[in-house]
């Protein structure tokens, strides 16, 4: 649609034209409800826009993707819908210093996940609506200015079904049938927010008295659909809410500025969640239907603390344009974690963060699409592939590193002042950086363009030389950069010395010594004349951001030792290490296996526990020699079971070891033990075959044609939910066969009829590991599909798709050949769709090398 992928030139030239003052936004929902003639189901949007033109006489536009306008008015005359309008902007010419344009719309309800999204749910028939916007679908529910750095108030009406209750940013009251909620301080359009239907709402409250005596009294509620609601632990996400609310206080010195506290657990969701202020949106899995582990109670939290610390980071004050997205994200991702240890339950949350998050970080971070913190964003399609593992995970470990570089103290005391200097408005990175350089006297400019303006990851290898008597005459950390990203970085490293001690033969550090390293070789002198190490950690404690490698001694003793390292957040360290050693090809995927089937069943941290299978099952499927395949899926699946059989009753180990055995469970005793857990003729003691896990137990049947259509037509008769509905129809697409496998492709990429949330389940079903030649067609038509899916479809949709469909398990030189040919056919390609076929190339070349240093340790 022209105009629709709007640019950052264009935005930066209509910013520096207007300044809004107010929106007035009357949307009426009653359509939601009842039959439709045809499709698109639309609603009535109606936004009047204040706004001023530093040059009179100029022409603008404004933001609305709508199958239809009604009419257009600007400074009180008519303009013709037909001739400003072209399905993407309007266009606003001769305009005066002060203007006021008024837009009447039908806009459509989405089944994307994006804009207005319409959910009717299986279980009792009830309609549920909800926004999400980011990073620029607002103009899909109301014309606007799409761009951060056009803030404004926003006041806000809206009729909706009798019966329904409707939340948005401010505080919200019915009167005569109309739902009227309180003008916003000035915010972004991509943060507006609306929820309605008949959610369950539960209700609580936080208090807090300041030092000068002022007390903050902030509204908290929290909703899901009524289904979930025997399901709802509102009390735990109301604690981590008080105790989040009570952190970001104590730490940022500006009271939370949006009035209420809403937190919507909606159906559908594209996103992990938005932090729109005053309606914070979650997806819906985030409600536990069945047992989980505390790392999913823990995630859960990082989350809702994630989106806390965007209040401050991101809502009251905002990137100009999505260059400086890192400037919000980073910063939530870091304050996530950083809260989570400091107030809540989960004290261990910087081994997850170290352990999971990085992991994310290091995989984008290598991929030709690498790009640094603060990025080249040149329109929305960039943008929205800019949500990534630089911009938050890697971000949030270089801020780690900041802050042991600059202090706590200082690094908080900069937030402060940033907040109170920058709040309500828009802000670049060296906004930041100035406030951090005023309080920690340090000059960040060298840091920045070492950390933020550059690409790539370090490796940090330790280097140790021995005297004849056993002691360290030098030990000198190596840093390597890759040619593709040469900068070699300044390093606030703890480097751990590890030796066995005890009758038990723990592995401890015995010394440490913290140093900045510099350049391609450090000494440490601080630890020279230290007993011999068995095992030298040189990221211990997690300070930087860098891939860790080891020396041959120290390796050597993780390949017979790693289950004595008593630290946990050590422990995750050195099997972050050693993954990342199995995805460079410089450890045979098999001994990775071998690793995890000696050792895991003695980690006691679940996070890593379930990383580590993780990582396993892409070990096997990705780069194991493919004549080892099977011999390394039946010792894991005999790893796993034995395992889950010595796992303590009811515990949560338990219970990820029976996850894990599903993902590799293949041959038929196997899979007859599966069928039998379901049917309740076996039994694990302590093992609670939930609903979940049920179904969880049935995509391996389905895969390996078990499970037929009938079963699990039962097993959805039994769960006929919207969840069990998502479960059924992934196991559907399972299905061993080739015509299961052509209608699935149909659905999702010839059809738009399904929603999001059930193309993204029948994606996941379509491609198994067990049926590579099934999928064997399915590489020449995702080649010949994906430029017309990614014009046809929503970009959400298009990604889902473009990412999920490559032909992955098509491992071979012939795939890779294909995927080249494309990329060279098709060079004019829009970039945001180059990119996502780039990096799965880089993915599929990653595997093949994988795959040849496992076939030379086979051989």
């Amino acid at each position: 649609m022209p105009g629709e992928n709007l640019t950052r030139d264009e935005a930066q030239e209509r910013a520096a034209l207007l300044s809004v003052d107010g929106y007035e936004v009357s949307l009426d929902l009653r359509s939601a409800l009842g039959d439709i003639e045809a499709e698109p189901r639309t609603f009535r949007s109606v936004t009047t826009i204040r706004f001023r033109c530093a040059e009179p006489g100029a022409t603008s536009f404004a933001d609305l993707l709508a199958p239809s306008v009604t009419a257009v008015s600007l400074n009180g005359k008519d303009l013709d819908p037909g001739e400003v309008f072209d399905g993407s902007r309007i266009r606003l010419d001769d305009l005066r210093a002060d203007n006021e344009l008024v837009v009447d719309a039908q806009c459509a309800y989405s089944r994307t996940g994006e804009g207005m999204h319409r959910f009717v749910d299986p279980e009792d028939g009830e309609v549920y609506l909800y926004t999400q916007y980011e990073p620029a679908d607002s103009r899909r529910v109301f014309a606007n200015f799409e761009q951060p750095d056009l803030k404004a108030p926003f006041r806000s009406e809206v009729r909706a079904p009798e019966g329904w209750t409707v939340w948005s940013n401010g505080v919200g009251e019915l009167v005569d049938g109309v739902w009227k909620f309180a003008e916003t301080k000035p915010i972004s359009t991509y943060i507006t927010a609306f929820a309605a239907g008949p959610y369950h709402y539960v209700t609580d409250s936080y208090t807090r008295t300041f030092d000068d005596g002022t007390t903050l009294e902030i509204p908290l509620g929290a909703m899901c659909r009524k289904g979930l609601a025997p399901h709802f632990d509102s009390d735990d996400v109301f604690l981590v809410t008080k105790q989040g609310l009570d952190f970001f206080h104590d730490h940022f010195d500006f009271p939370y500025p949006f009035g209420k506290y809403d937190q919507a657990f909606v159906p559908e969701y594209n996103l992990g969640a938005m932090e729109n202020p005053g309606l914070v949106t979650f997806r819906e899995e985030f409600i536990f239907r069945g047992k989980v582990t505390q790392a999913s109670y823990e995630g859960r939290a990082n989350v809702i603390l994630h989106e806390m610390a965007h209040m401050w980071f991101g809502d009251l004050v905002t990137m100009e344009w999505w260059d400086d997205l890192w400037l919000k994200e980073s910063f939530a991702d870091f304050m996530g974690a950083f809260a989570l240890v400091g107030a809540t339950r989960f004290e261990n949350g910087w081994i997850t963060f170290a352990n999971r998050r990085k992991a994310w970080a290091y995989r984008a971070d290598q991929l030709p699409s690498t790009h640094p913190i603060t990025a080249d964003i040149r329109d929305l399609q960039d943008a929205k592939l800019n949500f990534d593992g630089i911009t938050y995970a890697k971000g949030a470990s270089v801020l780690k590193q900041l802050v042991a570089y600059v202090g706590q103290d200082a690094f908080l005391e900069g937030a402060r002042r940033y907040f109170e200097r920058n709040a309500y408005g828009n802000t670049r990175l060296g906004d930041l950086l100035s406030a951090l350089e005023e309080t920690s006297g340090r000059d960040l400019a060298t840091w920045s363009r070492a950390w933020l303006q550059t690409a790539g990851v370090n490796s940090l290898t330790p280097q140790v030389i021995l005297s004849a008597e056993g002691r360290i005459t030098e030990l000198a950390v190596l840093q390597e950069a890759p040619e593709s990203h040469p900068e070699l970085r300044p390093h606030r490293v703890a480097v751990g010395l590890y030796r066995r001690e005890g009758a038990d033969g723990s592995l401890v550090r015995y010394a440490r010594a913290e140093v900045d390293v510099v350049g391609p070789r450090t000494v440490v002198e601080e630890l020279v004349g230290a007993d011999a190490p068995e095992l030298v950690l040189v990221n211990d404690d997690d300070l930087t951001y860098c891939k860790i490698r080891f020396d041959e001694n120290s390796l050597a003793t993780l390949r017979e030792r790693l289950g004595d390292i008593t630290d946990p957040l050590a422990r995750a360290l050195c099997w972050s290490a050693l993954w990342n050693l199995t995805r460079d090809a410089l450890m045979p995927a098999r001994d990775f296996v071998g690793l995890v089937l000696r050792f895991a069943g003695r980690e006691s941290d679940i996070g890593v526990l379930q990383m580590l299978h993780a990582w396993a099952h892409s070990a096997l499927v990705h780069y194991a020699a493919p004549d080892w395949r099977a011999e390394g899926g039946r010792l894991l699946a005999q790893g796993a079971l034995k395992e889950l059989r010595l796992a303590e009753p009811g515990s949560q180990h338990q219970l990820t070891w029976a996850r894990f055995f599903t993902t590799v469970a293949s041959d038929q005793a196997d899979l007859q033990l599966l069928l039998h857990l379901i049917e309740g003729t076996a039994k694990v003691d302590g093992l609670d075959v939930d609903q979940e896990l049920r179904w969880a137990f049935l995509e391996p049947l389905a895969a390996h044609g078990v499970a037929d259509e009938s079963l699990l037509a039962a097993e959805l008769a039994r769960d006929d939910t919207a969840s069990g509905k998502r479960h059924q129809v992934r196991c559907l697409a399972a299905r061993p066969s080739a015509a299961v496998k052509a209608q699935a492709w149909a659905q999702v990429v010839e059809s738009d009829a399904l929603s999001n949330a059930l193309v993204e389940a029948t994606i996941a079903g379509f491609a198994q590991p067990a049926q590579r030649e099934l999928l064997a067609p399915y590489a020449a038509k995702y080649f010949a599909a994906i430029e017309r899916v990614w014009a046809e479809r929503s970009i959400q949709i298009a990604m889902d798709v473009v990412k999920g469909l490559f032909p992955s398990l098509r491992d071979s030189q012939e795939t890779l050949d294909a995927t080249d040919a494309w990329l060279t056919a098709h060079e004019d390609a829009a970039p945001a769709l180059r990119r996502l076929v780039l990096e799965a190339r880089d993915d599929l070349a990653r595997t093949l090398r994988g795959q040849a240093c496992d076939t030379a340790a086979g051989s």
